[in-house]
Formats: C-alpha cells, sequence, structure tokens
C-alpha cells in the first residue's frame, strides 16, 4: 500500500509542476487545492527535501526538487505508457499510417500489396509516399520506411524483410555487339551505367570464394532512378548492377541475361524501420507483420527467377553448335 502511496504523491508532484500551479493540477486530478498541499507536504516530508519554493503568486522547483522531478516524470510517463500498452493488445488496429519507400520498390511491390492490407485492416488507411532521398522519420513524422542497402547505426528499429541480391547484368543485344566480360577486371572496357544515391556508385566489389575484386567501372548514363537504368539495360546500351527485386523477371524471361554469374555482389537485405518506442503501435506492428509475409513470399519468387536467368547467361554465353 505504502508504494502506491508513493506513486500517487509523485504523480501530483508531477502535475503541480507541470501545471504551474495547485489549483490548476488539483483541477486536473479532481482534488481540492488542500489536498494536493497535502500530498506535496506528506512527500516531502518522506523524502526529508523540500521540492517546491511556494510564494503566493508562483511556483518554483529546488534544485532537488529539480532532480527529482526528472526522474519522478519519467517514471509515471513509463506508469501510464504501461497501462496503454496492455489497453493497446485488446485494441483493434486503427488510425493513419505514414509508410515511405523507394521509388521503384515502392511502385513494384509496395503499392500492390496495400489492397491486400486495408481489406484485412479496414480501420487503418495509409499514406504511401515514395521517393530515393533519405527521410528522417521522427522529423517527418513518418510510421514506418522500406529501405534497402545496409543501414547506417541510428535509433530507428529495424525488422529484416528479405535478401537483396544484386546482379550485373545486360541485354543479350548489347554483349552481342561488345562481347562478354569474362572476369571483374573485363567491366573497366564497358560501359556501366550506376545508380547516383549508391554510395561509392563507381566501385563496383563483386565477391566469388571468399575472394572479393574491386573495379572501378564508368559509363554515359547515371541515374537517381533504377527503372531508368533496367530501361536503359534493356535497350542495349551497356552494362548495369540492379537488384534482383527489379531486373529478376527480365532475367527469366531472357530480356537481361547475367554478366559474371559465378561472381556476386556483397548481400544487403530489404528492411522496415520504424521510430524507437517503448511500445510499438497497433497499426505499425501488424503493417510489420503483414511485409515480413509478403515480402518474404515475393523474395523467394525473386529467388526463383534468378536462378533461371543464371541459367539463360549460361546458355546464352555457351559457343554456337
Amino acid at each position: 500500500m505504502a508504494a502506491v502511496n508513493n506513486i500517487n504523491e509523485m504523480e501530483i508532484f508531477v502535475r503541480v509542476v507541470q501545471a504551474k500551479s495547485f489549483s490548476a493540477a488539483a483541477r486536473a486530478l479532481d482534488l481540492s487545492p488542500s489536498a494536493v498541499s497535502k500530498q506535496i507536504g506528506r512527500l516531502e516530508d518522506r523524502l526529508g527535501a523540500r521540492l517546491l519554493n511556494r510564494t503566493t503568486r508562483q511556483l518554483s522547483l529546488t534544485e532537488v526538487g529539480q532532480a527529482f522531478f526528472a526522474r519522478a516524470e519519467r517514471i509515471i510517463s513509463d506508469i501510464a505508457e504501461a497501462e496503454r500498452a496492455v489497453g493497446d493488445l485488446h485494441t483493434e488496429p486503427r488510425g493513419l499510417l505514414r509508410v515511405n519507400a523507394p521509388v521503384a520498390f515502392g511502385r513494384l511491390h509496395v503499392a500492390p500489396l496495400l489492397p491486400k492490407f486495408l481489406a484485412a485492416y479496414p480501420e487503418i488507411s495509409v499514406d504511401l509516399t515514395v521517393n530515393d532521398r533519405f527521410v528522417d522519420l521522427v522529423e517527418e513524422g513518418v510510421d514506418l520506411a522500406l529501405r534497402i542497402g545496409e543501414l547506417a547505426d541510428s535509433s530507428l528499429i529495424a525488422k529484416r524483410l528479405a535478401p537483396n541480391r544484386r546482379v550485373v547484368c545486360a541485354a543479350p543485344s548489347y554483349l552481342a555487339a561488345r562481347g562478354t566480360p569474362a572476369e571483374p577486371a573485363d567491366l573497366r572496357q564497358h560501359n556501366c551505367m550506376t545508380y547516383t544515391y549508391r554510395t561509392n556508385r563507381h566501385d563496383w566489389q563483386l565477391e566469388k570464394d571468399g575472394q572479393a575484386e574491386h573495379v572501378v567501372v564508368s559509363g554515359n548514363l547515371e541515374t537517381n532512378y533504377a527503372e531508368v537504368l533496367m530501361s536503359a539495360a534493356l535497350a542495349g546500351s551497356g552494362i548495369v548492377l540492379l537488384p534482383m527485386w527489379l531486373a529478376g523477371p527480365q532475367l527469366a524471361a531472357g530480356e537481361l541475361v547475367e554478366v559474371l554469374p559465378d561472381w556476386r555482389a556483397p548481400d544487403s537485405a530489404i528492411y522496415a524501420v520504424y521510430p524507437h518506442a517503448r511500445h510499438l503501435s497497433p497499426k505499425v506492428r501488424v503493417f510489420v507483420d503483414f511485409l515480413a509475409e509478403e515480402i518474404g513470399r515475393l523474395a523467394r519468387g525473386w529467388e526463383r527467377d534468378g536462378e533461371t536467368g543464371k541459367e539463360i547467361a549460361a546458355k546464352a554465353s555457351a559457343p554456337a553448335a
């Protein structure tokens, strides 16, 4: 019982400081000003320290009071959040969910999933924005973002959804005209088109059996839009380094073929990221779970396409009978 009384006294103290008034705190707590004053007095007596300087016109914190308030406010907030968390477990996910995704990935793989998600959760509405720039989730009020590649250190929580395998590829027409690279170093002699937003975009790292090769490439096209790269590659303009989530169908169809199929770019992944919170809201939680299942299923299809693409590449590079 003493612990409960201590919490009550602490909450009243926090409310008084926040309201800067005994009477305002009393109204908010549905107590009389004298009852609030008595509780603060008991708290000070128990702690053996004065927390508030009182005058007829204003209240101010003592040095001890400032230190106690900083801790007490956090404790009261944690208690309230714990109570909300219990309630949320029995609350239907609802409200506006703000989502951000890269342009191409958002168009190809996130947008088509939304009708299914919205049908399953009719109390949720989604605001989807797509762009390839770095988005500050907290500053821009975004609940969740899809990010691809290696993540920088941050306070965000990241949920890995799927692998992000990337392959070097080109159209058969380009390889017929310019030849097929046999080793990573051969890429220096080719028109290698690059993605602007990728760090060290001209330094292509490829790995084989634990061996890594760095090749500095160059070409006549750079763009911040991955689908532009694929369109140029399909037209036979050059060689590109593309993710399977984008190029998988074209590889499977033979419109693109994998170059250097025994070499692969370092593994990375597709993530759902969201701001750190002591309790994840139901709307974000269900969307993360939904993406983990649906993107994971799609990724298994990309990998099957990739195997087909590798077989096509091997056939294309084999000598004619």
